[in-house]
């Protein structure tokens, strides 16, 4: 059995992914049997700031290809900046492929003007309650953002349809954990929820044999 890690740290490289999966196979037989099944994890990491937010956005509700192919014409249009988005007339917008709420999400985006250099160094629950006042913005997309964009290391998504069946299938559930269940059973993987996500999202893939997270 491991020694709990003295501090939550940020994921900042593949060896950083591979200490939560060591910790957590340590103290999890479950977790160290997705581990064997799944191999070396991804890093996850993505750039911070407005861009990705809005990529995020983008990919609401629609396949990864449509995300990607939508997201294509965007930054080939010139659109993935904030001021770029607040001086685009809707018909721009739409051309690229954006409904008319995803319209209305980008410009509150653009709008909101986050400080996303402060949010760097904000503790994780500031970060996530800070992106959720923007409309089009969820709990799901700002837990990612920090997990992936901040590389935080004790971030989770119990909401996540994935995860849920992951650990359901896992941890022979009956169904599916529900997402105030989850948070609570995502406690036991402190500090390192946010690898225990990459573990189930791994272990997810193998079972279903398909991509639980773009």
């Amino acid at each position: 059995m491991g020694g709990a890690p003295v501090m939550e740290g940020i994921i900042k490289t593949l060896e950083d992914v591979e200490a939560g999966a060591d910790y957590l196979a340590s103290i999890c037989p479950r977790m160290a049997h997705a581990r064997e099944l799944t191999g070396l994890l991804p890093l996850r990491r993505k750039p911070d700031g407005f861009a990705n937010l809005l990529n995020a956005i983008v990919g609401q509700q629609v396949s990864v290809a449509s995300a990607n192919a939508i997201w294509g014409r965007m930054k080939d249009a010139g659109l993935t900046g904030p001021r770029k988005i607040l001086w685009a007339r809707d018909d721009d917008l739409r051309e690229v492929g954006l409904s008319r709420q995803k319209i209305r999400y980008a410009k509150a985006l653009a709008e909101a003007r986050i400080d996303y250099k402060a949010l760097r160094d904000a503790p994780s629950d500031e970060v996530i309650n800070t992106l959720v006042q923007v409309p089009g913005i969820g709990a799901w997309t700002a837990e990612i953002y920090a997990m992936f964009s901040l590389g935080r290391a004790d971030v989770f998504a119990p909401g996540d349809l994935a995860l849920q069946e992951a650990a359901k299938v896992l941890y022979e559930l009956p169904e599916r954990p529900k997402e105030k269940e989850f948070r609570q059973l995502s406690e036991a993987w402190r500090p390192y929820r946010s690898v225990a996500a990459r573990i189930l999202w791994a272990y997810y893939r193998v079972d279903k044999n398909r991509e639980g997270i773009r």
